[in-house]
């Protein structure tokens, strides 16, 4: 397996992944399906290399059977691979960098087999990079999501329970409630509820929250949940 982590193009620094990638020797490629997608745009953003992004990103780390690198729970399938080679593209700004590994192990999730055993792609429900704020979903066509790229999130281990543990919200719309850094404040929470008549409770918070999430206003979801 293949993957190009690049050099930032503001400043010509190599990002914690590539950094990893040399010291180790070893990586764990997880799949990402459109279950987790919002949650792994956030792991996406630029933390500094002493925060947890499995923390901020809301995702389980699980040991991994031959690697160090752990791997992600929520990924369909893992890959524990040993890296082979690592070759530089360049030495500017947004050059690219080939890490070929060999795969040691590979783990999957047996609800996305049919039953002969292979891969059902409707089941497994990839998402692909487009390009820019691009996805693809294999069964949807493009959608987009906002790079983190200006910002960073407060991540999901600043969610309060309530809203973490939620029955309602699924792990996209908790990423996409992650991914504001800055909070509304108690005056435009207050003018909003008025303003939509909104009830304050558990169960009608969330499913309004979550119809606002489907429609990528977060701010007015977070003025309904608080």
């Amino acid at each position: 397996m293949v993957f190009s982590p690049v050099r930032r193009s503001i400043d010509n620094t190599t990002k914690d992944t590539l950094n990893n990638v040399n010291s180790v020797k070893e990586v764990v490629i997880n799949v990402v399906n459109y279950e987790i997608v919002q949650q792994m745009s956030l792991s996406s953003a630029d933390y500094s290399c002493e925060i947890n992004e499995f923390e901020k990103a809301g995702l389980t780390m699980i040991k991994s059977d031959i690697v160090k690198p752990f791997r992600v729970k929520e990924s369909p399938v893992q890959f524990e691979c040993k890296v082979l080679e690592v070759k530089a593209l360049g030495d500017k700004g947004g050059a690219g960098n080939l890490v070929i590994c060999e795969v040691l192990k590979i783990h999957v999730n047996e609800k996305i087999l049919q039953k002969d055993n292979s891969i059902d792609p409707h089941k497994i429900d990839l998402v692909a990079r487009a390009g820019g704020n691009f996805y693809s979903r294999v069964s949807a066509g493009y959608f987009e999501i906002a790079k983190p790229l200006s910002k960073l999130g407060m991540g999901f281990d600043k969610l309060p329970s309530k809203i973490k543990n939620s029955t309602i919200l699924s792990g996209n719309d908790l990423g996409k409630l992650a991914s504001l850094d800055v909070l509304p404040s108690e005056t435009e929470i207050e003018n909003f509820r008025k303003e939509h008549n909104i009830v304050q409770n558990e169960i009608t918070s969330h499913t309004l929250a979550k119809q606002y999430l489907d429609k990528d206003e977060i701010l007015n979801a977070w003025k309904v949940l608080l």
